[in-house]
């Protein structure tokens, strides 16, 4: 039987795209953290920079974060108290040694059970998976610093952090 080019080509390029899928659903391991699904947190945190997903600190970290919010790394993201109880209940739900426990557990390797570490970009395995990039490079103007992760990882949205 002699099926026409169209098809095949139409078939090839199913198989294709059903490949780059599964290809990124197994990059689960140590790529993947689910990102940000809370609206009133991608709203929030979104405003300013990129919705950090939960998974990548421990509850203890995202209480400390959401308390100090009037210090946030040099400014006041201050809301108002039931907002910030919302955004509270939903990170620590999901942090990295809670809900996000299989995402997350490998990026605070090395944290102490208890310990609130207030910068993805300090933890141990962020920095072993970072250290090939030069000082010069974390500076670019397309970059401007290390927590801007979709200036390298162009899904960081989607909680795809493999290498591009």
């Amino acid at each position: 039987m002699n099926l026409p080019v169209r098809s095949i080509a139409a078939a090839l390029l199913v198989i294709g795209l059903t490949a780059a899928v599964l290809d990124k659903a197994r990059a689960g391991g140590d790529d993947y953290f689910p990102p940000v699904t809370h609206k009133l947190t991608t709203d929030e945190c979104g405003s300013c920079h990129m919705a950090f997903p939960p998974a990548m600190l421990p509850a203890a970290s995202w209480r400390r974060m959401m308390n100090e919010l009037d210090q946030h790394f040099g400014d006041n993201a201050s809301v108002d108290a039931e907002t910030a109880a919302s955004i509270t209940r939903y990170l620590v739900a999901n942090a990295a040694d809670t809900g996000g426990r299989t995402y997350g557990r490998k990026l605070i390797r090395g944290v102490s059970n208890g310990a609130a570490p207030q910068r993805i970009t300090e933890l141990p395995k962020w920095v072993h998976e970072h250290d090939e990039v030069s000082p010069r490079e974390w500076k670019q103007k397309d970059v401007g610093s290390k927590a801007n992760c979709p200036a390298c990882h162009v899904d960081a949205q989607l909680g795809y952090f493999e290498d591009d």
